[in-house]
């Protein structure tokens, strides 16, 4: 029915709390960490990175040079694990250095508890506080923001009085239906409506010395960077904490490939450090399980695991040492399936799941519309009598149900045919049926 859509969030009447940004890192005391952890931070970048400035030390740390990155080299260069030289321009920042033998030493045994090298972690009561204050903005939905949201859909006025409550409820959805009627576009058009004003997440996190990955340039969208500026630094123009980056509020969509191990810490073996699971990387956003039921997972323990979180907005990751450790789940989770509910969980599951919306087949006023729409968009000209062709053949004689997705789906197949014989594509009876007789399946046919 239609494609994540590029345009900002709306904008309207919201619940939220005080914007939250990143405050300045004015001494080594505001990093949260000890000099244990950062000086095997800054060992790593060196032994990776050769001869390098302290101001370039400094930038991969996202960190303060003066303030914090200079204790640090000069702890490494009292130690003995590096020293300078010389420099290239003026001042401290300017000075190279480079890792020693007994510092290539000290690295190894840095590698050896974890091989991360990147952004230095913010704590994780830092995170949590973050993630708290931010806590997901909720437009009150009204219908003009629902229909500006959903916009190029056609969507009937009682599936709007559906979805429009939902989403104020800001609790989890449940949508089912039929394969092919834009369940997915929905869900992503409505993340997009009211997740609200963009984030801050951390690059990482540090649980006493582990670290756990959490932005990906993936699932993240991070802000163009002339949308960026303006909010790098305060307004007596100091820099905030660079460790945390800007990105637009995730809509983070998975499907069969999700395990409940991928809800858990992820720890990488090799690396020696975790990635953080789908819902924290959403935390702030939308995490939305496309083709529920088809996961590798029963539905019944993918739904156990989310109990507790849906309930009491509070997550619990296991760390490898078996720690447990608590983070905020302040996620807006929604369940996409195509199979019968009852199929896949009882009645007293879905009891759990407040909000259950079916996107059902269009009728053909709605099938006629959405033809007309994709007609227009694809420049093909719209016929009245080749819709009615196509409808009474390959739907009503064939007892054939309409879905959302036909009408695009087959005049891309005109389209194509169309190029191929270097014609204008049209909606003739006879490009009808080469692009119907390609597109559907018999499935009853035996070989």
């Amino acid at each position: 029915m239609g494609s994540r859509p590029s345009q900002p969030p709306l904008t309207g009447q919201l619940r939220r709390t005080a914007d939250w940004s990143p405050s300045p890192i004015r001494s080594l005391q505001d990093t949260g960490l000890n000099l244990g952890i950062l000086s095997d931070l800054a060992i790593k970048v060196l032994y990776f990175g050769g001869y390098l400035s302290g101001n370039q030390i400094a930038e991969q740390m996202r960190l303060p040079f003066t303030s914090v990155v200079q204790l640090v080299l000069e702890g490494l260069k009292r130690e003995k694990f590096a020293e300078v030289r010389g420099g290239a321009g003026v001042g401290a920042g300017s000075f190279e250095y480079v890792i020693t033998l007994k510092g290539i030493e000290k690295a190894h045994e840095a590698l050896a508890r974890t091989q991360y090298a990147g952004p230095c972690p913010v704590t994780l009561e830092q995170y949590v506080a973050a993630m708290k204050a931010q806590a997901t903005a909720r437009l009150q939905v009204h219908r003009e923001h629902l229909v500006e949201a959903l916009q190029g859909l056609t969507i009937n006025e009682q599936m709007l009085g559906r979805i429009g409550p939902a989403v104020n409820s800001g609790k989890a959805i449940f949508m089912y239906g039929p394969p092919g009627n834009g369940k997915t576009t929905i869900a992503q058009r409505v993340g997009r409506l009211i997740l609200g004003k963009p984030m801050w997440v951390p690059y990482a996190v540090d649980v006493d010395g582990q670290v756990i990955r959490v932005f990906d340039n993936v699932n993240h969208e991070v802000l163009p960077d002339g949308e960026e500026e303006e909010r790098r630094t305060t307004a007596t123009g100091e820099r905030r904490d660079a460790r945390w980056i800007r990105i637009r509020r995730p809509v983070i969509m998975v499907g069969g490939e999700l395990t409940l191990e991928t809800l858990d810490l992820v720890y990488d073996p090799i690396n020696k450090y975790y990635e953080a699971p789908f819902q924290m990387k959403a935390n702030g956003g939308m995490f939305l399980i496309d083709d529920f039921g088809r996961q590798q997972v029963r539905p019944r323990d993918l739904l156990n695991r989310w109990i507790v979180p849906l309930e009491s907005r509070v997550d619990f990751l296991t760390l490898s040492t078996g720690r447990k450790i608590e983070i905020p789940f302040n996620v807006l989770i929604v369940f996409s399936t195509n199979m019968p509910p009852a199929d896949l969980v009882d009645e007293a599951f879905l009891r759990r799941i407040p909000h259950k919306i079916e996107v059902g087949d269009p009728s053909f006023e709605e099938f006629r519309a959405i033809f007309q729409q994709v007609c227009e968009a694809r420049r093909v000209p719209y016929d009245e009598k080749g819709l009615a062709y196509l409808i009474q053949e390959w739907f009503i004689k064939e007892n054939r149900k309409l879905r959302a997705v036909h009408p695009r789906d087959i005049v891309e197949q005109i389209i194509d045919i169309s190029r191929y014989q270097n014609t204008p594509p049209a909606l003739t009876k006879e490009l009808l049926d080469r692009a119907a007789s390609a597109y559907f399946v018999d499935l009853d046919a035996g070989y």
